[in-house]
């Protein structure tokens, strides 16, 4: 394949904007978040802009080989509507469970999310296999975080309902 390296950049750029833009948009409340009370297996907080950068990255590059396939055809237009309503998904997350704490509907918010990912990658896998397995990561990223937000919602939920 030949890659153009400037399409390539806009690519990789444009999830990593994404989430840089949601970090910056969350990041007064985020210190909330380091006095709640975690589930097990809860990262240390450095952990979770390390892979999400791992994850930006990726999602960039497996969108730009489904690009790559010819907008033109329609599978590739579907595949990359997705792609771009997953990523509005993942991006409001952040301000639902951070700025809003809405827990609950942000783990439901999440749970959605996750199917977004899954039939992204089923649509990915039929025009290129290895744009969907650099998916996968992603998809068990958001799985663990929905452990987590579930976790933290239903920990720091049952504390404020004790007092």
């Amino acid at each position: 394949m030949n890659i153009k390296k400037d399409e390539l950049t806009i690519a990789v750029l444009l999830p990593v904007a994404v989430g840089t833009v949601a970090a910056y948009f969350t990041k007064g409340a985020q210190s909330a978040f380091g006095m709640m009370i975690k589930p097990p297996l809860s990262p240390p907080g450095w952990v979770f802009p390390v892979v999400w950068t791992i994850l930006y990255v990726l999602m960039g590059i497996a969108s730009y080989i489904i690009w790559r396939q010819g907008f033109e055809r329609d599978d590739v237009k579907t595949a990359l509507k997705i792609y771009l309503i997953q990523l509005a998904f993942n991006f409001f997350w952040s301000i639902f469970f951070f700025n809003l704490e809405w827990y609950l509907f942000s783990f439901i918010w999440l749970a959605a999310l996750w199917g977004l990912i899954l039939v992204m990658i089923l649509k990915f896998n039929k025009i290129s296999k290895v744009a969907a397995y650099m998916m996968i990561p992603y998809l068990v990223w958001v799985t663990f975080a929905g452990y987590l937000n579930l976790g933290i919602y239903m920990l720091n939920h049952s504390i404020a309902f004790s007092n």
